[in-house]
């Protein structure tokens, strides 16, 4: 179901108006949200005199990282699973000999 809802987010004090087109999506918006928030008080804290610029490049660094880390696991993970449906259909096809 399209909900289109309008909300605002703030990301380094700006704000953004988007629209979340269910529920779930908005959660994930609001996630996002506070997640780089997280990160990038964590990048001002420990790089005082740096520029928002440099600071939110560095944010969007390491999130295309751990995205880029976690599709690879998915990656990986899927490749076992095949294999492992792969050896169970050979197991099945020698135990019903």
């Amino acid at each position: 179901m399209t909900m289109d809802q309008k909300i605002s987010i703030k990301i380094a004090e700006r704000t953004f108006y988007l629209t979340a087109s269910s529920p779930e999506q908005e959660q994930l918006i609001r996630l996002a949200e506070d997640a780089i928030n997280r990160r990038l008080d964590n990048y001002l804290r420990r790089n005082p005199g740096k520029s928002l610029i440099e600071l939110m490049s560095m944010v969007a660094l390491n999130e295309c990282a751990c995205r880029i880390s976690y599709q690879r696991e998915i990656d990986a993970r899927k490749a076992e699973a095949g294999e492992l449906g792969k050896d169970l259909a050979d197991y099945l096809a020698q135990a019903g000999k």
